[in-house]
């Protein structure tokens, strides 16, 4: 990523965002918690995509290049932590689960983020217990190396509709079916259809985010019916997409 900017420190801080907007590559020497409080946010490093609603936030860890793009009007809300603070041992930019509590903590930390009082300090101390109870989720579009996958990728993130399977898609690419189910496996850590529905699920989480009908998102991202797509974003996310649409 050209351009880097640096920042010792994370700021704890609310940010409003247009749809669109983003946030250039940079990096800081500690960590961040980034969350939605509005919108759709994703955060890009040379690794993939992490994307997150309101019901998670993204752990982006000390010293990670990374950019942050609006989907929606997206309220940002930064929290940043020491680098010798890290609760779940973090290595990499992660999905966490946030319930009712941590986001009202999140909320709460960057709506007066120069408070260092005694109750602030105490918010923080059940925020940091909070995230050690957070699941993790498997919310990522890793970014392949090889080529061959590359182009297959590609090739749906064009056009998420497109109903091929991986053999169709590997005569495309100039490749064999077996090798690029292989790759999926090593490169992006998931299996092709598993790779495909996050792909779907991303596109979804976007277009809802700027007001388009939840039929419409359905076709356009390639299932079958509206009520196959509102059970997969249901058990994906935990409320359907018309829920969706009132929380952005």
């Amino acid at each position: 990523m050209p351009n880097i900017r640096h920042t010792p420190a994370a700021p704890t801080a609310t940010r409003t965002l247009a749809p669109g907007e983003h946030i250039d590559a940079h990096r800081h020497d500690d960590h961040q918690i980034v969350y939605a409080g509005s919108g759709v946010v994703t955060v890009t490093t040379d690794a993939g995509t992490w994307f997150a609603p309101g019901t998670r936030a993204i752990w982006v860890p000390a010293g990670c290049t990374h950019a942050h793009r609006a989907h929606g009007h997206l309220a940002l809300h930064l929290v940043g932590l020491p680098a010798t603070t890290n609760p779940l041992g973090l290595a990499a930019p992660t999905v966490l689960a946030v319930g009712p509590l941590l986001r009202e903590l999140i909320l709460t930390c960057t709506r007066t983020p120069h408070d260092e009082s005694p109750e602030r300090r105490r918010l923080r101390a059940v925020l940091l217990d909070q995230l050690r109870a957070s699941p993790q989720e498997p919310v990522q579009l890793p970014t392949p190396s090889d080529p061959r996958l590359t182009a297959v990728c590609d090739l749906l993130r064009r056009d998420p509709a497109d109903p091929r399977g991986l053999a169709d898609l590997a005569t495309a690419a100039g490749a064999g079916e077996r090798t690029l189910s292989r790759l999926f496996r090593r490169e992006l850590g998931m299996t092709f259809p598993q790779w495909r529905t996050q792909l779907r699920l991303y596109y979804a989480l976007r277009m809802l985010a700027d007001g388009t009908p939840v039929t419409t998102v359905a076709h356009r991202c390639g299932w079958s019916s509206t009520s196959a797509f509102i059970d997969v974003f249901r058990r994906a996310h935990g409320y359907t997409p018309g829920a969706h649409h009132r929380r952005v």
